[in-house]
């Protein structure tokens, strides 16, 4: 019996790697190149979409943590992305092409998966995994909704690239805030008046007109600038153009605002705007963004975009364990379940790749512990929510520590070491039944 993984993203293909590992045979769809999204253009697996980093390195983060916990989980998607990683401070970032190429590389080598191109119009029959992604649309969309209820939308936006060469290095400096991770990062600076300046067009740019299916709130975590600068003159100042941590070399001060470019791939040829996701027309994105100082010349090689994503109402729509109540068979794992960010997309794929083998093995699942960063995303998915959005990693959804140290970098050592020790046992759970295939289960 072949296992149905639908969706070859970054959950679906953790998923397929974890039921290979543990010996069964998957048989892994991925609609592209027979049918692209909108968002999407690689016709290899696990493209990245919005940014081509997946965040901080450090233990004391959320995302960091859920790295740890993934690397003893066996993460295929943390595997590929140290072959074709990109400077980025304390964050890993990759070139987009080659990690998609990486991933791709892969998960055709393992054992037992069989990739379709194909676009899949039907809910599988079970065991199986539904990872399509927050784009899921068309028949497979109505199909879904029809057994969950309501499908709710959110809004997710990239941010602009431009080329290197460009950019007006005489007007940016690199350097990481507080010197963290040498010089990874490209500091474009502005004064209080060039950021006023831009702060006024940025508010008044005209912005892409949204269908009246579309005009929902705005998910927070994906918030376009020109949103965000409309809260007021200094939000930004406190956001993604905070100057804290950086210091002008030209002038020996802090500037007043910051504009951080990140290197795209792994050449150092194209840049992202870091936060600069947005939804403004692309004429006015060459307009107002042009008012940097640095990026006055920019070539833009990519604008920025904003499209609707979808994800179920967890709470309501799934079990404990990501199953569709109305189909105990069929395990929802990504974006569609109600999680936010790429590592925590490829976290729930993990999981799901191992309670569907258990099912398939004649076992229950078995949740991972709610001290890790994994275990407390799940059991946040599940909590009764009348205003139910999207999560990411994160300190807060963690079981406080039973003596709360008031040192906030003590405390997050602390629940990051707790964390790490409940996950080993987690996986030495499914190392112990013989079931490993060279994985971490």
């Amino acid at each position: 019996m072949k296992v149905r993984v639908i969706g070859g993203g970054l959950a679906g293909v953790e998923a397929a790697a974890v039921l290979a590992g543990r010996g069964h045979k998957v048989l892994l769809s991925e609609q592209k190149p027979v049918r692209f999204s909108p968002a999407h253009h690689d016709p290899n697996l696990g493209e990245l979409v919005c940014s081509n980093s997946l965040k901080s390195l450090s233990p004391a983060t959320g995302s960091g943590l859920l790295k740890e916990e993934m690397k003893l989980l066996g993460s295929l998607i943390l595997e590929a992305a140290e072959t074709c990683k990109v400077p980025a401070g304390g964050a890993l970032a990759v070139d987009r092409s080659a990690f998609s190429r990486a991933v791709t590389q892969k998960i055709s080598a393992l054992p037992g998966v069989e990739i379709v191109r194909e676009e899949v119009t039907s809910l599988p029959e079970g065991p199986a995994v539904l990872a399509t992604g927050p784009l899921t649309e068309g028949a497979l969309y109505e199909a879904l909704s029809a057994l969950s209820g309501e499908c709710l939308h959110f809004y997710d936006a990239a941010a602009p690239i431009v080329t290197a060469e460009s950019v007006d290095f005489g007007a940016a400096f690199s350097s990481s805030r507080y010197g963290k991770g040498g010089e990874d990062y490209l500091n474009c600076p502005m004064t209080r008046e060039e950021y006023l300046a831009f702060w006024e067009a940025l508010t008044s740019a005209e912005t892409v007109i949204l269908k009246d299916f579309e005009k929902r709130e705005i998910f927070e975590g994906c918030m376009p600038v020109e949103i965000m600068a409309k809260r007021g003159p200094d939000t930004l100042r406190f956001g993604p153009l905070k100057p804290v941590g950086l210091t002008d070399p030209r002038t020996g001060r802090r500037p007043y605002a910051v504009v951080q470019l990140r290197k795209e791939n792994a050449a150092g040829t194209l840049f992202n705007l870091v936060g600069f996701q947005t939804n403004l027309k692309f004429p006015e994105q060459r307009r107002v963004f042009s008012l940097i100082p640095a990026l006055k010349n920019a070539e833009f090689v990519k604008y920025g975009v904003m499209h609707r994503n979808s994800y179920l109402n967890a709470p309501e729509a799934l079990d404990p364990f990501l199953r569709l109540k109305a189909r105990p068979d069929l395990f929802v794992a990504g974006q569609l379940s109600g999680v936010e960010g790429y590592l925590e997309s490829a976290a729930t794929g993990i999981l799901c790749g191992l309670w569907a083998s258990l099912l398939l093995e004649g076992r229950e699942p078995v949740l991972p512990p709610a001290e890790t960063v994994i275990g407390s995303l799940v059991r946040y998915l599940n909590a009764p929510n009348p205003r139910f959005a999207p999560m990411n990693a994160n300190f807060g959804i963690l079981p406080p520590l039973p003596s709360t140290p008031r040192d906030k970098t003590v405390r997050n050592a602390a629940l990051s070491e707790r964390a790490i020790e409940e996950m080993k046992n987690y996986t030495a759970r499914f190392r112990a039944d013989g079931k490993t295939n060279g994985s971490a289960f």
